[in-house]
């Protein structure tokens, strides 16, 4: 009896173990967008472990010029990819879409051209439009998307060099809301509002929610489902907290994201929020460092909590894992990724490994 009861306990220990081992140790598929003036050659796939922190399984998913900013449609069957360059078509860059079979790129469209050097995508939540911002075109480019993701023709162009004359115009980054469609450009120091009509996107009653000259507004995140608006500014380092009451927002408070003692030159670059929106993480080239700080739920106010070195140059993109239990840091300049352990209490960051990969600038995960 003892050596049956032994044999089951030995099964129930091997089969429910294997399952919790597999579970804890659940993999990822994360795609890195890089610059190929270098040694890149486009877009690397690597796994990434949920358990231990470990990026594994390198491979060129891609060959494309300059894929420095990628996104997935809501569903994960397209990933797509600027190209962002001005050798197209009249000095254009260029968007590609990709289908995601067994998780291998296979090129879905022929390239769509945009404003030149487009450097961020965004998709609405429903996968019905992409949004490409043309940092040297001043520009946004709105496609339609068809219901298998694709790139439909006849795109809207949104010119933002037509909106000030003593500025230029540098769009960076979009995101879709439920009310429309918010683009930060740098070069007016300001992030421009849409709303959708029958036609398309026009400027919005509050049409633009400004920032100070030379503030440079690169990135932007919301909380709350849009109560508040942090903008990351690359050229005076800060980082700006906008409510909004009403329909428009308006700004609260402005926070350095550089040590007092810095005295180099230091540009602000990405910004995202903790899942559980405590947290908010900030990365300043030349720093070379993560800022932190900790989020008032009640208030969306900031308060500091840290900075933490990125163990690399020039850290553009860093993202959160889908576990929400890490950051990964994508340092452009020497060549490398750094995955960080994330406190989830006290949002600190602890150090856990690098991987070297050339010219890395986006990280995009695949999520279930």
């Amino acid at each position: 009896m003892k050596i049956k009861q032994g044999i089951l306990l030995g099964l129930y220990l091997l089969i429910f173990g294997s399952c919790k081992t597999n579970i804890e140790n659940k993999m990822y598929d994360l795609y890195v967008g890089t610059y190929t003036d270098g040694e890149s050659n486009g877009i690397y796939q690597l796994k990434f472990n949920t358990n231990t922190g470990a990026l594994t399984d390198k491979k060129l998913a891609a060959t494309i010029e300059n894929p420095s900013y990628l996104k997935f449609s809501p569903n994960n069957k397209v990933l797509y990819s600027v190209l962002e360059t001005d050798t197209f078509e009249n000095t254009s860059g260029g968007v590609m879409a990709y289908k995601l079979v067994d998780g291998k790129l296979i090129e879905k469209d022929a390239i769509a051209t945009v404003g030149a050097h487009p450097c961020h995508i965004a998709v609405s939540e429903d996968g019905r439009y992409l949004a490409a911002s043309s940092y040297t075109g001043g520009s946004a480019t709105i496609f339609s998307l068809n219901a298998m993701g694709g790139l439909e023709a006849n795109p809207q162009r949104i010119d933002h060099k037509s909106l000030d004359t003593v500025k230029t115009s540098h769009a960076h980054s979009a995101e879709f809301m439920e009310d429309g469609l918010f683009i930060a450009d740098l070069g007016l120091d300001a992030v421009k509002r849409y709303k959708k009509v029958n036609s398309g996107f026009v400027p919005n009653e509050q049409a633009s929610i400004d920032l100070p000259d030379r503030a440079g507004p690169r990135h932007f995140t919301f909380g709350q489902n849009g109560k508040f608006l942090y903008t990351i500014n690359e050229l005076n380092s800060t980082v700006t907290v906008f409510q909004r009451a009403g329909s428009s927002y308006t700004e609260m408070e402005t926070y350095a994201t550089l040590a007092e003692d810095f005295t180099g030159d230091s540009f602000c670059a990405d910004i995202h929020l903790s899942p559980d929106g405590k947290f908010l993480y900030g990365s300043n080239r030349g720093e070379q460092t993560i800022v932190i700080f900790k989020v008032d739920e009640n208030t969306g106010s900031l308060s500091f909590v840290g900075r933490e070195s990125v163990r690399g140059d020039w850290p553009r993109n860093f993202t959160i894992d889908p576990t929400g239990k890490f950051l990964l840091v994508a340092n452009q300049k020497s060549n490398n990724i750094v995955v960080f352990k994330r406190n989830e209490d006290q949002g600190t960051l602890e150090f856990l490994e690098e991987i070297a990969l050339p010219a890395p600038v986006c990280l995009e995960f695949l999520e279930p």
